[in-house]
């Protein structure tokens, strides 16, 4: 069998960059991945694979290549965040939304996968799911028909090195009921930005664990709203908070339950919840842990979970989203040395 760092199984750069920007240029905000969907389809049949879907939602399709001898999957997402931005390629990246999170490595696992097959290495298959940025609905439906595969390498942005785990989440809204009055009297009235604010005091200062591998828990206020005015007492507010968990979701739950007891003041609603996750790693190949999400953790049925990708996750999601060409053609080759080792170990 050929070894993937042999010359004659060098990458070819223009239809890979190509497969990027096909990809980016079809929107995939979460919730209309239909389109982009189709494309993978294309795809993927044109490469020679027989892919088929799994339906999420109307117009909504995981794309899933596997059959009863397949023991490892590439997976990856094909959703993205708002707003749509169309690719543009210069010499050194291609950019657009996506190009990073996650259509680049999208295109990588389908040519390692591609050129794996024109080795003979027949035991790999791919997975594409809707979903991933808001509740990762095609992760969850993929779960319930798991193939019988040893292992799942999902793709992230994690600079190219295996992540040996990566923390869960314990995201929330919540709402605090108060009582108008005139700011000057501020005892005739109940302010609700007070006591939302007195929560979140709470909330930060709370132990939400720390781990060897991941690091501490991080608390992020993420919006703040209510009020009237500067001189009225707020008579409602409300706030988002995500939690960045290094250990069971529940354990956090329990912890946030506590907070607000006792208060009827306050109402709190789950947005998500999930355990942080430890990956497998290989031997000879960097790894790091990394602080955000993915869809391993709704995966479980899916192998022994690993996680890797190209690109920063420091520039997914913000206008200037790109990804390093040479960490594509680097990615591609990563995938392949991994199945190997994989299936060899």
């Amino acid at each position: 069998m050929t070894s993937p760092a042999d010359p004659d199984t060098t990458v070819d750069e223009a239809d890979l960059f190509g497969l990027v920007r096909r990809l980016v240029d079809v929107p995939s905000v979460t919730g209309d991945e239909g389109p982009v969907g189709r494309l993978l389809v294309e795809e993927l049949e044109a490469r020679g694979f027989a892919p088929h879907t799994q339906t999420v939602e109307d117009g909504r399709r995981n794309v899933q290549v596997t059959d009863d001898g397949t023991r490892v999957v590439l997976c990856t997402h094909m959703d993205t965040v708002a707003p749509f931005i169309p690719s543009r390629e210069d010499d050194a990246a291609i950019h657009g939304r996506g190009s990073c999170d996650a259509k680049g490595i999208l295109a990588t696992m389908i040519v390692a996968a591609q050129r794996l097959r024109a080795r003979g290495r027949t035991d790999v298959g791919l997975l594409f799911l809707v979903g991933e940025e808001t509740d990762s609905a095609g992760a969850r439906a993929a779960n319930g028909v798991a193939p019988s595969n040893e292992f799942l390498i999902v793709g992230e942005p994690t600079d190219g090195m295996l992540a040996s785990g990566h923390k869960g989440m314990l995201a929330f809204e919540v709402e605090v009921a108060g009582r108008a009055a005139h700011s000057a009297y501020p005892h005739l009235g109940d302010s609700a930005l007070h006591r939302l604010l007195d929560l979140l005091a709470r909330v930060r200062a709370a132990p939400w664990g720390s781990d060897a591998v991941l690091g501490a828990a991080t608390v992020n206020v993420g919006r703040i709203e209510g009020g009237v005015a500067m001189n009225v007492v707020a008579p409602s507010a409300r706030a988002t908070v995500a939690i960045r968990l290094v250990g069971p979701a529940a354990e956090a739950r329990a912890r946030l339950e506590e907070l607000v007891a006792g208060d009827p003041a306050l109402r709190v609603r789950i947005v998500s919840a999930s355990d942080a996750v430890h990956c497998h790693t290989a031997e000879g190949f960097p790894t790091q842990p990394v602080a955000f999400g993915s869809d391993l953790f709704h995966l479980g049925r899916w192998g022994r979970p690993l996680l890797v990708g190209p690109g920063s996750i420091h520039v997914a999601h913000t206008d200037g989203e790109h990804v390093l060409k040479r960490d594509l053609v680097q990615a591609v080759s990563t995938y392949e040395r991994l199945v190997e080792r994989l299936v060899q170990a």
